[in-house]
């Protein structure tokens, strides 16, 4: 980025809902009253006022909720016309033989082009080996080839099959969302630092730093309680490979945007200009294929 461009301000992971167009029924829970009701970008943008080491928020990711071919088609449609979203991330079904043939209509229809990686919520499957299913990881072998990502989201006990998928196929790649959900609400973090460690090691994963404020107690979190999580994520893989999201409006559940962004940084005082642009711009610009900036040359312990 040359030295008199403004900083910019990449937030790889947010939601939209209109529940006049489309029921979201997690919401139904009790514990999601909050945001029981539609979010538009519009709404984003006036929520997300506080700057992260002088950088205003530019460019978002979009990122699915439903496993619904429908939800994926509106969100591409309203990309063009949505100034904050720079990437869509959609649903397709994986399991089918017709990944291929879905992708590649989704890519044709308005708004294709914003559609960089796909995602399942393997958090609810209850299937220990779901994304090693010979039929998943065809699908995943489609979107592979067509030059996409795959966000996983994964509970930290499924992190196992995470580690395998990035074993399984190497040239497919991967960011985790939300760190894997650590339990920093109720358990130890030990297993979910060695799992984390496993998954780093492979190069083409790359890590959101996202969801933290939801999986600790949402009224009692500060800063230093989540900071054992981003010490574990900035070792295991390296500011180049660590992107910033949000979770809007997710996180309004737990504080909202402001301040989880004041969170973040002070994770980020003692980091460098350099390594702070990668996790709040490069690496998502990078893996997102966002028109800001080159590409990061920051690496990790294992490789870029």
């Amino acid at each position: 980025m040359a030295d008199t461009a403004p900083p910019l301000l990449v937030d790889a992971h947010h939601h939209v809902w209109d529940l006049a167009r489309r029921p979201q029924p997690w919401l139904d829970q009790a514990a999601h009253e909050p945001i029981r009701r539609s979010f538009g970008t519009g709404e984003l943008r006036t929520a997300a006022t506080r700057a992260i080491t002088g950088r205003y928020l530019e460019t978002t990711v979009a990122v699915q909720c439903l496993a619904s071919l429908p939800e994926t088609r509106e969100l591409l449609a309203l990309a063009p016309d949505a100034p904050l979203i720079g990437a869509v991330v959609g649903w397709v079904d994986l399991s089918s033989p017709a990944v291929g043939d879905t992708l590649d209509e989704l890519r044709a229809s308005p708004g294709g082009g914003y559609l960089r990686a796909v995602r399942h919520l393997v958090q609810d499957e209850p299937d220990p080996g779901w994304l090693q299913r010979l039929a998943v990881e065809r699908g995943l072998r489609a979107v592979r080839d067509r030059g996409l990502g795959y966000d996983v989201l994964v509970r930290s006990h499924q992190l196992a099959q995470a580690v395998r998928l990035a074993e399984r196929i190497p040239g497919l790649p991967l960011v985790l969302d939300h760190a894997g959900k650590p339990p920093l609400a109720d358990g130890s973090l030990a297993d979910w630092e060695r799992r984390i460690r496993q998954l780093a090691a492979h190069p083409q994963v790359r890590c959101k730093v996202s969801g933290l404020v939801t999986e600790a107690d949402h009224a009692r979190w500060t800063t230093a309680s989540l900071r054992p999580v981003w010490d574990v994520l900035l070792s295991a893989f390296g500011p180049g490979r660590l992107m910033f999201g949000s979770d809007w409006p997710v996180c309004v559940l737990a504080g909202g945007w402001n301040r989880w962004a004041t969170a973040v940084e002070e994770f980020l005082a003692d980091c460098s200009p350099t390594e702070s642009e990668a996790v709040l711009t490069l690496t998502a610009a990078d893996f997102y294929r966002l028109p800001l900036s080159p590409a990061p040359t920051l690496k990790g312990p294992d490789g870029p």
